[in-house]
């Protein structure tokens, strides 16, 4: 495991230095052929240094597929003024996941390793025609479809550093609970042989989850959706260890499938979005913690497991370190790094005992909404109207209904969160029961 890991990591350390879209294209078609063919070498060989190599290139090419088709993907979103979520492609590790476990059922005992091997690379020769005819060329132009000016914001160096500290947290709590639950499992007594059931419920809930997490997200603020995933990711790894039974262990697999690529999902996409003209720079940062845990993570459990003789212990450190995980998320720094919409105090309640440091009110008048607007800028118009005001933020929108939302956003969203004035013959009324009793003139 830590040798396709460090080759995960030299793809992550290669994805963040390259800018241009073209060259990631290429790479990314290239990596894809390479991955599948290292994939089949693996069940070609019984040298130990060949195999080796080839776990080591599948860690290398496997980078592609994840980092550059990602951001080539958030890139293409933002350019055509889609909301900048990557759900829907996270989703694919998932069904990968499930994939992969349903064949090794069905393979076991009935194939030697090496034929599973082989069977693996077959499955992926037929996902490969998708997996490259369906990402569209890139585009290197500066503005998005709607002439938007697509403008680099990076965040500041304390934020990416408990950013980056935070990843590498979930790193050591995704690999070590992902490589080893199923080998756990299986020593149990109660549960001898339900590891690779347990290993596909992971994969099944993966599969939706992170679409699930994007949602989650719009409504509550990036920042929120982590805290939430993390702390249910922590349940889910020790229900397996402490519940009891067959049914807890199945419970645990599916809140740790149900957050582990959410949480993944989620921080790449926030590392896209502060470089949407170069999405995969940071999103090629964040893995090199990422990957550096996943090679710590292994080696720290194997330990463990030849001194007590069980993996159990790399579980309960998986656990303790998605602990401190969360904690980053409360930390300060992160809160203040937060959408505004997920501030809890109300700024008058604040300003009460703040004196000299007190925060001042922030009125935001917007004409010709949603003319400019992208679905992600939309959302967090959305989002202010709705919580702005406990952070001493208020809206008034002035809507040209002239104009379609953007893609995915509901006018109906903005409208329950706000006062509403419709202007019809010549006058404008008020859209609410209390105060339409009252005619403006």
């Amino acid at each position: 495991a830590a040798i396709n890991y460090g080759g995960y990591l030299s793809g992550a350390l290669i994805a963040s230095l390259i800018s241009d879209l073209l060259l990631k294209d290429q790479l990314y078609r290239i990596g894809m052929l390479v991955a599948v063919a290292s994939t089949a070498l693996m069940g070609l060989t019984g040298d130990f240094q060949l195999w080796a190599i080839a776990r080591f290139v599948a860690g290398l090419t496997s980078a592609a597929g994840l980092l550059l088709g990602s951001g080539l993907i958030l890139n293409w979103l933002i350019r055509h003024d889609h909301h900048s979520e990557l759900g829907i492609h996270f989703s694919g590790v998932g069904l990968g996941i499930a994939l992969c476990s349903a064949a090794v059922i069905v393979m076991h005992p009935a194939l030697p390793w090496d034929q599973q091997w082989l069977t693996l690379a077959g499955l992926g020769c037929l996902l490969l025609w998708p997996a490259l005819a369906w990402l569209p060329p890139p585009d290197r132009s500066a503005v998005t479809r709607n002439g938007r000016a697509m403008d680099d914001n990076p965040p500041g160096p304390i934020f990416l550093g408990l950013f980056m500290l935070f990843y590498f947290c979930a790193g050591i709590g995704h690999v070590v609970t992902s490589t080893f639950i199923v080998a756990v499992i299986d020593r149990m007594p109660h549960l001898s042989g339900s590891g690779a059931w347990i290993f596909l419920v992971i994969g099944l809930a993966a599969a939706p989850s992170c679409m699930v997490w994007d949602l989650i997200a719009r409504r509550t603020g990036e920042i929120n959706a982590l805290l939430a995933a993390t702390t249910l990711n922590i349940v889910g790894i020790l229900l397996p260890l402490h519940g009891g039974g067959l049914s807890p262990a199945l419970a645990g697999a599916l809140l740790f499938g149900g957050t582990t690529m959410g949480i993944v999902s989620l921080v790449l996409t926030m590392a896209g979005k502060y470089y949407p003209t170069r999405p995969a720079k940071m999103m090629g940062k964040m893995p090199l913690a990422y990957g550096v845990a996943q090679i710590v993570g292994p080696a720290v459990t194997g330990r463990l497991a030849a001194a007590n003789g069980s993996y159990v212990g790399g579980l309960h450190l998986a656990a303790a370190t998605m602990l401190v995980a969360a904690a980053l998320l409360l930390s300060p720094i992160s809160a203040h790094a937060a959408d505004s919409s997920i501030v809890q105090r109300a700024v008058a309640e604040y300003n009460e005992q703040a004196d000299e440091v007190a925060e001042p009110f922030r009125f935001l008048v917007i004409a010709n909404f949603p003319v400019n607007f992208s679905p992600d800028a939309a959302q967090r118009v959305i989002s202010l109207a709705t919580s702005g005001a406990r952070c001493g933020i208020y809206t008034f929108i002035l809507c040209d209904m002239r104009y379609p939302m953007p893609h995915g956003i509901k006018l109906e969203d903005l409208e329950k969160a706000c006062t509403t004035l419709v202007y019809t013959d010549g006058l404008y009324k008020w859209q609410d029961d209390l105060f339409g009793k009252y005619p403006l003139r």
